[in-house]
């Protein structure tokens, strides 16, 4: 349900979390790979649409570039990563940095395979939750908005046992990361599963190397809900990464949405306190299964269920060889030779440095769209 007069003049990354569900963000393979859902809220739990001028998404922070850009935080003018861009740079980190490069450039063929991935995910979203919009004009606004849904869906989660785009944030390695949980529910035998849908263009299950990004994309989820519930995620650090205003006032419609909900609250701060209080005294407890659900986009066929074995250990490790890239350690590396066949579906064959032997990433960038097949 939306409110009359909702134009926001916040952009998109303003609010901490993609208006678009983490698992809409996807690299895929062969034009079969995609998914999406919406921003997930649920009645009591709105949601926030922030585009910036002509339908782009821009950034809202004073971020005058300083004089030696020494690290891709920097110089993409970031303060915070997305789980997707870890498990993208999985994929190949060389193609995710010129996504980064390029913001928006997209083939019109991936864009049709994300939207269709997106209708799904909204889909299945409606059938647990009513869709709310609070107009917002600030980022403390939109991460407002964020922890209504966690303070809404907490609850939900304990009476009704499942809940769907749940938002999740931790500190890891130094940085903050941000995601989107497509689903969490209770099993029959009282454990607690996360659920992460992916669709396919095709009706065959994705190769080894999908897999395995798939499989890491959803260990960092475990791995930031974990540290949520057990109270290893601190106001502290949060306002420290994305340097937001807890004594700033909320606006407005956030206040009588809040208000909706039970809750009297005036500024951020005032809401964080309720939703780290919430996340303490819920006894919400870890992650026990992690699954994902592959099905075919056009039939909505079920095609296969991967479980995932969580290795902390693995998962760290891999996150530190990452965050060396963000953190400008390192140069960002395409892929192994045995699985150059990445290279078919690319988005930027034309300027990729390591496709031309340089394994330097270019700092003009000119692609040009792939031609429909």
């Amino acid at each position: 349900m939306s409110e009359p007069g909702e134009e926001e003049t916040a952009p998109a990354e303003a609010s901490g979390f993609s208006d678009l569900s983490d698992s809409e963000l996807v690299e895929f393979l062969e034009l079969e790979d995609s998914q999406g859902s919406s921003a997930s809220v649920s009645k009591s739990g709105p949601s926030c649409e922030l585009p910036g001028k002509g339908g782009k998404a821009v950034s809202l922070q004073n971020c005058e570039k300083p004089p030696a850009v020494s690290s891709p935080m920097q110089r993409f003018h970031l303060q915070y990563l997305y789980v997707t861009d870890l498990s993208t740079q999985d994929w190949c980190e060389l193609q995710m940095a010129y996504g980064k490069e390029l913001p928006g450039f997209v083939t019109p063929e991936k864009a049709a395979v994300l939207d269709t991935g997106a209708s799904i995910h909204l889909a299945r979203e409606l059938e647990l939750h009513d869709l709310v919009t609070v107009p917002i004009t600030t980022r403390e606004d939109a991460w407002a908005v964020k922890f209504l849904n966690i303070l809404s869906m907490i609850p939900t989660l304990q009476s009704e046992g499942r809940i769907r785009e749940f938002p999740v944030f931790a500190e890891v390695e130094g940085m903050l990361l941000v995601g989107v949980i497509d689903e969490l529910h209770y099993t029959a035998k009282g454990e607690l599963e996360l659920a992460e849908l992916k669709t396919r263009r095709r009706p065959v299950l994705p190769p080894e190397a999908q897999k395995k990004k798939d499989c890491f994309q959803v260990s960092l989820y475990k791995y930031i809900f974990d540290a949520m519930v057990q109270g290893k995620v601190t106001p502290a650090s949060l306002i420290h990464h994305t340097k937001l205003c807890p004594d700033k006032p909320l606006g407005p419609s956030v206040q009588r949405q809040a208000r909706q909900g039970g809750f009297t609250v005036k500024s951020l701060g005032d809401l964080m306190e309720l939703v780290f209080l919430s996340l303490t005294l819920s006894d919400l407890p870890a992650i026990d299964i992690l699954k994902i659900e592959y099905i075919h986009q056009e039939t909505a066929s079920l095609l296969g269920t991967e479980i995932v074995a969580f290795e902390e250990n693995e998962v760290r490790g891999r996150v530190q060889h990452y965050m060396a890239y963000w953190r400008g350690h390192r140069e960002p590396q395409g892929v192994d030779i045995e699985e150059a066949w990445k290279c078919r579906t690319c988005s930027y064959p034309d300027i990729c440095s390591w496709k031309k032997g340089s394994g330097v990433l270019s700092s003009s960038l000119e692609p040009q769209a792939k031609k429909a097949r």
